[in-house]
């Protein structure tokens, strides 16, 4: 989306918004987000959860850049050109942040994790960089920076799958779905810089994917991606209390999920449902 500097006040933007910042329980949110995404399709399956893990924590998501309290950009580094497309984008929050002088201007995804606070240092407006497996911990860096301080985490996980958390589905038509199976990659490609920013392999639980895929199918969704930075490494190995969800017949033995047995439990869900992967390694 193209950035509209209009102008307008905070409060104008606010009461002009499209985007209807209640949930279904009547909540109305004081403070609201605005995420953009660069990059791979794991970027926007990120942002999902990014959406998520803020929602839970009092903040509603916005369609309208000048309504928004906090602004996110999740971004990307495979290539220079991504990088530069990114701080191009940052300069033109400049006019935003002299209009609201309490909005907050964060950094998520791989070029956050590849810069860590140097990131700071360069672009002066930026409040918050946070890695791809600190999203957790986004409320209370959000709660630091209010006070005037940078924030910064960046650390990476050996378990990190963020398996327990719902996705908001943003700017979803209500029929393809992304669902993230795997973080990280062990394939150490001199030309890549994925195991740096993501870190190393971890498979997220099993039953866990199949009752999302579910629950999208439900929810009138007909096409999943399952998303991973190498699919075809997926391996997951069940806790004996784990897998009623795997097994309907009640079989409580501990069992190890490769990808094509993950590929035929998601299609199992329901005949049509159109199940797709990305990415798999040329090896």
């Amino acid at each position: 989306a193209l950035l509209n500097l209009s102008g307008k006040t905070h409060d104008e933007a606010r009461q002009g918004e499209a985007f209807a910042p209640v949930l279904n329980d009547g909540v109305v949110f004081q403070k609201r987000f605005y995420i953009e995404s660069y990059g791979c399709a794991m970027n926007f399956a990120d942002s999902e959860v990014v959406a998520s893990i803020l929602q839970a924590n009092g903040f509603g998501a916005t369609k309208d850049v000048e309504a928004a309290d906090l602004i996110f950009l999740n971004t990307c580094s495979i290539r220079e050109k991504a990088e530069v497309t990114v701080r191009k984008r940052l300069t033109e929050f400049r006019k935003l942040k002299k209009q609201q002088p309490g909005l907050l201007v964060g950094v998520l995804g791989c070029m956050a994790e590849r810069l860590k606070e140097k990131f700071l240092q360069e672009e002066k407006l930026v409040d918050l960089v946070v890695g791809p497996d600190a999203y957790r911990s986004l409320p209370g860096l959000i709660e630091e920076a209010e006070t005037g301080q940078k924030a910064v985490n960046v650390l990476l996980s050996r378990d990190e799958t963020y398996a327990d958390i719902s996705p908001i589905r943003l700017n979803s038509n209500g029929v393809n779905a992304f669902v993230s199976i795997m973080r990280g990659c062990n394939n150490m490609c001199s030309f890549c810089v994925v195991p740096f920013t993501r870190g190393r392999e971890r498979s997220r639980d099993a039953v866990s994917i199949v009752n999302e895929c579910r629950d999208l199918f439900d929810r009138g969704y007909r096409e999943v991606t399952l998303l991973g930075q190498n699919v075809d490494s997926y391996y997951w190995t069940s806790p004996r209390t784990a897998t009623v969800g795997l097994n309907p017949g009640g079989d409580t033995r501990e069992q190890v999920v490769t990808f094509s047995m993950l590929l035929e439990q998601v299609a199992q869900v329901h005949p049509d449902l159109r199940v797709r992967f990305s990415t798999s390694h040329p090896k």
